[in-house]
């Protein structure tokens, strides 16, 4: 018999945009999150967030200054919650985990209602920052301060700093990967990226609401300037942002009791976590991620679910590289949306609690329609993964609590991972690569992630002003992964890539 009071459902979810014309007045990352679960509150009926027993937050880096915004967010919200955490890091499968936590926490009987949420208030921060050092306002790339420690000056020398740096080396392996010339692979992009503008458009809680082409999103131009190659702005997510997102979690006997109708009520079902090797560069390759795909695969075994019984899923789309890889594990069709939010260019990126958004727009579509929904979040450098079932159909007894984590099935399918070498010279083959280019649309170099001839793993730079070079990077003409060529000391203590032994005369 099924004991209701251990049952999980999501009662509540909120979110909010937060864009006044002055940025100044825009509320900060606190406000946000307060306004997210008072919405939450209030989607539920009211009345629940003087009853929280677990409050569990998004690490924000908007307002770093605050600290811990837990127990200021409890004392705003007139909670005491018995458990309050916040996540240590600002990485993208945050909330799915938070989720997922609070569920078992139910299920298991150790708290009542739970309540995670997040906010970033980049836009009001990027403001109130230009102003005190008297510049005119940019956009902040608040997903640089991620950091991986290993290698961690080399790294920075080669431009890896960041995940818009990494992401491209995904991107350009998984091309070749999969057979495609550049403009197929810029093609498939440009598709998977004009849905989720359209799903943008028709959202009232995403930040841009006009659908975009295909070209408009693929091809450069002043609007639309080159980031890191084969990635346009208009293909990255999108961190200007102010916006906020929360949700409330209990069990199906108090939802019940409290009135909620049961129409509105979405269970929470299984789901599965695993990483890759923090160091990037120590990956067993770029073309694919086997943690995503343990994550993903046994998900779906384990709400007994194949992909076709999925009416809608989120597939976490930092850069278009994630969502290719994972639409693959899936087998998700091009032509079907693969968010209900937007998708983190257009629904907006802020930073670790865009799931979070997800997951409100998840129960607001299966409760309109629909019987089950997949969330997929990825975080740090294509590193973490965690997948998770909601449902609109009752759940067996026993579902959860569930223990997540299947790391060491995602370490056995794992490949041999090469040595790394610092400052490998001689014959190699690109195994990635990208460019990295200024703000102005010019390149600052190519980036080179080779193996050298004993199958060890270096990094290499194409220069500026090595044109041909950069050029049979990005030009499409032939297939730069595979390619052979050879890495030579540089000026400065770099690696330099040449396709042909450089003349020494």
């Amino acid at each position: 018999m099924k004991d209701a009071n251990r049952i999980p459902v999501i009662v509540g979810v909120g979110q909010i945009n937060d864009r006044p014309e002055d940025p100044l007045r825009g509320l900060d990352s606190l406000g946000l999150m307060e306004a997210a679960l008072r919405a939450a509150d209030v989607d539920a009926g009211g009345g629940w967030l003087s009853r929280l027993d677990s409050l569990a937050v998004v690490d924000q880096l908007s307002f770093r200054q605050m600290g811990p915004l837990p127990l200021p967010l409890a004392e705003r919200l007139g909670a005491r919650p018995r458990l309050h955490e916040q996540t240590a890091e600002a990485h993208g499968h945050s909330p799915v985990r938070l989720l997922h936590e609070a569920a078992n926490r139910i299920a298991s009987g150790e708290v009542e209602v739970a309540a995670v949420v997040g906010g970033e208030a980049l836009r009001t921060a990027a403001r109130r920052a230009a102003l005190a050092a008297g510049d005119a306002p940019s956009a902040h790339n608040a997903a640089s301060t991620i950091s991986v420690q290993a290698h961690a000056a080399y790294r920075q020398r080669y431009g890896l700093n960041s995940p818009v740096d990494v992401y491209p080396l995904y991107e350009n392996a998984g091309r070749a990967a999969y057979g495609q010339t550049l403009a197929e692979a810029q093609r498939e992009s440009g598709e998977i990226w004009s849905r989720f503008s359209q799903v943008a458009a028709s959202n009232p809680g995403a930040w841009i609401r006009e659908p975009a082409s295909v070209e408009a999103i693929v091809t450069p131009s002043p609007s639309n300037r080159p980031i890191a190659f084969p990635y346009c702005k208009r293909m990255v997510a999108n961190s200007a942002v102010n916006q906020g997102a929360g949700f409330l979690v209990t069990s199906l006997a108090k939802a019940l009791a409290r009135g909620v109708p049961e129409d509105r009520l979405v269970y929470v079902g299984r789901g599965v976590a695993a990483h890759e090797p923090e160091d990037f560069l120590a990956r067993d390759g770029y073309a694919r991620s086997p943690s995503m795909a343990v994550s993903l695969r046994r998900t779906l075994e384990l709400n007994g679910l194949t992909v076709d019984a999925l009416d809608f899923v989120e597939l976490y789309s930092c850069f278009p590289c994630v969502p290719k890889m994972a639409r693959r594990v899936l087998g998700w069709p091009l032509e079907k949306p693969a968010t209900v939010f937007g998708g983190l260019t257009f629904g907006g990126g802020p930073i670790a609690n865009y799931m979070s958004h997800a997951v409100v727009s998840m129960v607001q579509r299966l409760r309109e329609q629909g019987r089950h929904g997949l969330l997929f979040g990825n975080g740090g450098f294509a590193t973490h993964n965690h997948s998770l079932v909601l449902t609109r159909e009752p759940l067996p007894a026993g579902t959860l609590p569930q223990p997540f984590e299947h790391q060491a099935e995602a370490d056995a399918a794992r490949g041999p991972v090469p040595p790394f070498v610092e400052d490998a010279t001689g014959p190699g083959r690109i195994e990635t690569y990208t460019v990295l280019y200024e703000r102005d649309g010019s390149p600052r170099f190519g980036v080179i992630v080779a193996r050298g001839a004993s199958g060890e793993r270096f990094l290499a730079k194409v220069p500026a002003h090595d044109t041909a070079g950069i050029d049979f990077l990005c030009d499409g003409k032939e297939e730069p992964v595979g390619s052979e060529g050879y890495a030579v000391a540089g000026p400065g203590g770099d690696i330099l890539w040449h396709r042909a032994w450089p003349s020494r005369g």
